[in-house]
């Protein structure tokens, strides 16, 4: 059977569940690279120039672990736009590029080109092209294509519905689905009715692969649950909730992420649905850089609802991370009883 490896890095929380599915569905076997280590974020540093952001430097040590594993073609995709006059940050871009430029020995690798901003026909021959791979039926490619839009879709609601994208994932990796622990936001008009004892609100923002990977989030997740808080993340808010935040903007944001970002940040200060807010970045990211001022400047301006901005980079150290999250923690649990 053809084996085709994925890293366990960047859109991999994003799409995993579609991309599965469709090569599956054709008959390939999927190979994850492992959970993240220090050994495969050293060996990322290694080959990555200095210039380069942490999820990426990250992600070419997913690559450097999967090539380890003997597969047959490593997926890569090149994803310049998911949406309609909006693009994802040029990392995306370039990065099947630059993985065959800095590392060498690797296996073919699939660089599937998603660009949504132009007509759909180019795209689907693309599929068709990639579908060939493994079968020379394109029925057969068309029918496992339609079968991971619908796995897709299927994965956006779990999150709505109040799952992380890691705690889906690895439930799907161990082959079934766990009830989550709190289901944060069913419906907004009962939100204020429930009663949670002595548990704060506090929304996690930031992009889904540095949240989402515990090794380089320290589990930050995990952290605030253990001080007695509900985690809200980006993707538990519909996108209309997201546009409506985006909205207060004077001008639009062409990056699909970082608008995300923005909106939901945007959202939840005009809503005041939660207790507080935990922003996280990565250091050297162009659009973080941006969007973390944008943010901070208006959450500073308005005093309405507590913000902790933390950066990342492959030294952040956990200790560090842990008192700055217990100290935030007890100024929003101080703030709600001086409310």
């Amino acid at each position: 059977m053809t084996t085709i490896g994925i890293p366990r890095s960047l859109l991999y929380y994003n799409y995993f569940p579609a991309w599965k599915c469709f090569f599956e569905e054709l008959g390939a076997e999927v190979v994850l690279s492992d959970k993240t280590t220090k050994n495969i974020l050293d060996s990322g540093v290694k080959v990555a120039v200095d210039e380069t952001c942490l999820p990426v430097k990250l992600f070419y040590g997913h690559v450097q672990n999967l090539k380890e594993k003997n597969i047959d073609y490593l997926f890569i995709p090149r994803v310049v736009s998911v949406e309609k006059k909006e693009y994802l940050c040029p990392k995306f871009l370039g990065l099947p590029n630059m993985v065959l430029n800095l590392m060498k020995d690797l296996p073919p690798v699939l660089h599937l080109d998603i660009d949504i901003s132009k007509k759909n026909k180019g795209f689907y021959r693309k599929i068709y092209k990639l579908g060939k791979l493994f079968t020379p039926n394109p029925l057969k490619t068309a029918v496992a294509f339609k079968k991971a839009l619908k796995k897709l879709s299927e994965y956006q609601q779990q999150l709505l519905m109040g799952y992380t994208p890691m705690e889906y994932l690895d439930s799907l990796e161990n082959g079934s689905i766990s009830k989550q622990k709190y289901d944060f936001k069913d419906s907004k008009k009962n939100l204020d009715k429930r009663e949670v004892p002595q548990k704060l609100k506090i929304a996690v923002l930031g992009h889904s692969y540095n949240l989402n990977d515990s090794y380089i989030s320290m589990d930050i997740y995990k952290k605030l649950r253990d001080m007695g808080a509900n985690i809200l993340t980006t993707e538990m808010l519909s996108q209309s909730d997201q546009e409506k935040g985006a909205s207060n903007l004077k001008k639009d944001i062409f990056w699909t992420f970082g608008k995300d970002i923005i909106g939901s940040a945007y959202y939840l200060l005009d809503q005041q649905m939660v207790d507080g807010v935990v922003l996280v970045v990565s250091f050297g990211c162009g659009p973080d850089s941006l969007v973390g001022e944008m943010i901070e400047r208006t959450f500073k301006r308005k005093r309405t609802l507590p913000l902790l901005f933390l950066t990342l980079d492959e030294h952040s150290g956990e200790a560090g991370v842990l008192t700055r999250l217990e100290a935030f923690v007890d100024m929003v649990r101080l703030n709600k009883k001086t409310a």
